[in-house]
């Protein structure tokens, strides 16, 4: 009797249909599996809800749209620099508010463009001018074949001046976790594009940063370019936090959740400074825990386990573009805090030890003790790790001292899931 082939891996292509691969069967009338999920996108980080669902934030929408306003009769817009933690709605705001300015301004038909940038992933200048000038190029209009790669910054703002010029009136450009930019030059090339005569459009830039002291940073001449107006988005308050998970709450099937799951996420996210975005990321876990556990109903338990899950995620979100020394350097860092639970802080030195010893374990390359002390302080600024300084012993003199701001476990969790580290386990 011949056998049965394995689902797992014994494919070969036997099935005439892809839809028959047992591999990916996915029935929804099946009586035997649970379904959990009716609108799994409204618990996606990066999706912007219509305006019902947007919670706690109306002050601030009317006051980001006070400054976009003017594109809706044709007038420049103002500069916006929007703060706040993680997961305060800075991000929403901004994306929801720009779509809603560039319907208003072409109702009354203004040509209006806009462009989101995660510089968390386009950190460079020549990123960043790459990813705005391909996202508001539309070949149709203006010819133009714009390459990935192979040009710099230079050659992808001369064919954004051109663009600008062709085919837009007024444009407005998000730069999120902006505070992750190489060098702020960019500010300055977009701010005063229309001034220095390189475009007649109108262009308008708001800046989302996680860092209060951002701006402070900046050098003068940015400063004086862009002058911007200020906004700093409180953190959620636990019954704001409900509000937010409520109005989530159709991302699931009737009757799916239980009684506790909204209250609990609501309470733990709030714990962790009303982080809306990580209890979306928690409530999305917790489904699809009971999901691959083939229950039909979302518990507590579900919730708590996803917790970590959602912490983890969110460390190597903050992470992501970093190299692997970097997380060697972490690492380094976790095992001496798990090894010294008395100690509030590690200096660069002792750090640097037991980096020596994992970058030896690893096989790879050992970086002076100078670089690792700058990186140190890279983390501090991501808000990774908080550096103190410390007056020392008699004779010591004064020191930076390193902890790190995420738990343990987390970032070591975090760290391992990156195939280059796993032989550290």
């Amino acid at each position: 009797m011949a056998e049965e082939p394995s689902q797992l891996s014994d494919f070969d292509g036997r099935y005439e249909d892809p839809a028959d691969d047992p591999l990916f069967d996915f029935d929804e009338d099946d009586p035997d599996r649970a379904n959990i999920f009716a609108r799994k996108e409204l618990l996606k980080v990066g999706h912007v809800p219509e305006s019902g669902r947007i919670v706690g934030r109306d002050g601030e929408i009317k006051a980001v749209a006070a400054e976009l306003r003017p594109i809706v009769r044709g007038d420049p817009p103002n500069n916006v620099i929007i703060y706040g933690k993680t997961g305060t709605g800075k991000s929403l705001v901004a994306r929801h508010v720009t779509e809603r300015a560039r319907r208003a301004a072409e109702s009354n038909g203004m040509s209006v463009g806009t462009v989101y940038v995660d510089c968390a992933q386009h950190n460079t200048q020549t990123r960043v001018a790459r990813t705005v000038t391909r996202s508001l190029n539309e070949t149709e209009g203006t010819d133009f074949d714009i390459p990935r790669a192979g040009i710099g910054s230079g050659e992808y703002y001369d064919y954004l001046w051109e663009i600008l010029d062709t085919a837009y009136e007024s444009v407005i450009i998000i730069l999120d976790e902006v505070d992750r930019l190489d060098d702020d030059d960019i500010l300055m090339q977009l701010s005063r594009a229309r001034e220095s005569g390189k475009a007649d459009c109108h262009l308008g830039v708001i800046a989302v940063s996680n860092k209060i002291e951002y701006r402070d940073q900046l050098n003068e001449r940015v400063k004086s370019s862009l002058r911007e107006e200020e906004f700093v988005f409180q953190p959620y308050d636990a019954n704001q936090l409900r509000e937010i998970m409520k109005h989530r709450r159709d991302a699931f099937h009737d009757g799916v959740l239980s009684d506790d799951v909204i209250p609990l996420t609501a309470a733990l996210a709030a714990q962790e400074h009303g982080d809306a975005r990580k209890a979306i990321e928690i409530l999305r876990h917790a489904g699809e825990l009971a999901e691959r556990e083939n229950v039909e109903t979302v518990v507590e338990e579900h919730v708590r386990d996803a917790q970590e899950w959602a912490e983890i995620d969110r460390f190597e979100e903050l992470l992501r573009g970093s190299t692997t020394q970097v997380k060697f350097i972490l690492y380094s860092l976790a095992l001496l805090t798990e090894e010294n639970p008395n100690e509030d802080g590690f200096s660069t030195n002792r750090i640097y030890e037991r980096y020596q010893a994992t970058t030896e374990k690893a096989d790879a390359k050992t970086l002076s003790e100078h670089r690792v002390y700058e990186l140190l302080k890279e983390q501090a600024f991501l808000g990774v790790v908080e550096s103190t300084r410390t007056g020392g012993g008699r004779g010591e003199g004064s020191y930076l001292e390193h902890r790190l701001v995420q738990d343990t476990g987390i970032v070591l969790k975090s760290v391992l899931r990156d195939s280059r580290l796993e032989d550290l386990a």
